[in-house]
């Protein structure tokens, strides 16, 4: 079908269902570095938007076909928020979506238009990018269209989360030599406690990017999540990671304290014994297992 696609396993959001806004070509108020569709010149419109009636068709077929579906992922080849029905189309979804979540990636450019913040509050998982925090270097990693600010973006995520009831996630995807410095991850981490996110996903490329950069390694990567404090953090790995950690009672607490871990690095980082530490600390409520957003993170009660 030309406006749906998958379903696609998402380790961050579980069974997708996607819809693809702008099918034809790639329509996007950024550029970025990173991107694994062809670079192009930043552009504030969809060119030929569908119509909300012919994806909310395909989205029903698609449902009849395919039954165990966590997420409907509304996404597109650049910017979902810059389809001009995309409030109305949000209103359809959701009254055939039935126990299904809706969610949307959007790069968060549009987060100062008021309408967008009223139609994203209608969406029960709003994932945002946040690959900078300072103009230098989101101009170096986003390459937006001319006029948008990240200062004043950063600014209005914070003003949207503090009326959001639904879940927020906010994604970095590193880039070797532009965003992966400790100043700039310090940085970021500063806004995010303003933002306070329910999640905080970091990546990096694994997909052909758009320009000549180069993905972060894992060790990097693992060194630089450390400077998030006080979030649950999701590393999306591209392997799984070998080395197994040993923590005891006490240590456990105090890591879970300042930092949820995720089922995947419980499974991935955690020895036998240290996932017998946490099976008893569940067992005495000392820390809880709670859902956010389609990843399950072990939190100090």
């Amino acid at each position: 079908m030309r406006y749906t696609f998958g379903p696609v396993n998402s380790r961050r959001f579980g069974i997708s269902l996607g819809i693809d806004l702008s099918p034809d070509t790639k329509s996007c108020n950024f550029d970025c570095v990173y991107c694994e569709l062809k670079g192009s010149k930043p552009i504030s419109f969809i060119p030929n938007p569908p119509k909300v009636e012919d994806i909310i068709s395909q989205v029903k077929e698609a449902l009849k076909k395919f039954e165990d579906i966590d997420v409907i992922t509304i996404t597109s080849n650049g910017e979902p928020t810059l389809y001009d029905k995309l409030d109305s189309l949000v209103d359809e979804l959701n009254k055939i979506k039935k126990d299904k979540k809706l969610l949307i990636l959007s790069n968060g450019s549009t987060i100062c238009d008021q309408k967008i913040q009223n139609t994203l509050a209608k969406i029960d998982i709003v994932k945002l990018s946040l690959d900078c925090v300072t103009q230098k270097c989101f101009k170096k990693i986003d390459r937006a269209l001319k006029g948008i600010e990240i200062e004043k973006l950063y600014n209005c995520m914070i003003d949207f989360s503090k009326n959001f009831s639904h879940q927020l996630v906010i994604e970095i995807l590193l880039v070797k030599g532009i965003n992966d410095n400790i100043d700039e991850i310090k940085k970021i981490n500063e806004i995010l406690q303003f933002i306070k996110p329910d999640r905080v996903d970091i990546g990096t490329i694994d997909r052909p990017p758009a320009y000549k950069v180069q993905p972060v390694n894992e060790e990097k990567i693992n060194e630089l999540a450390k400077y998030f404090s006080n979030l649950p953090i999701s590393v999306i790995y591209k392997n799984k990671p070998s080395k197994k950690e040993d923590f005891n009672k006490d240590e456990m607490i105090q890591l879970l304290s300042h930092r949820p871990q995720s089922q995947f690095d419980i499974e991935n980082f955690f020895s036998n014994s240290s996932k017998k530490i946490l099976k008893e600390l569940l067992e005495t409520r000392s820390v809880i297992k709670k859902d956010i957003a389609g990843v399950s993170f072990y939190i100090k009660a």
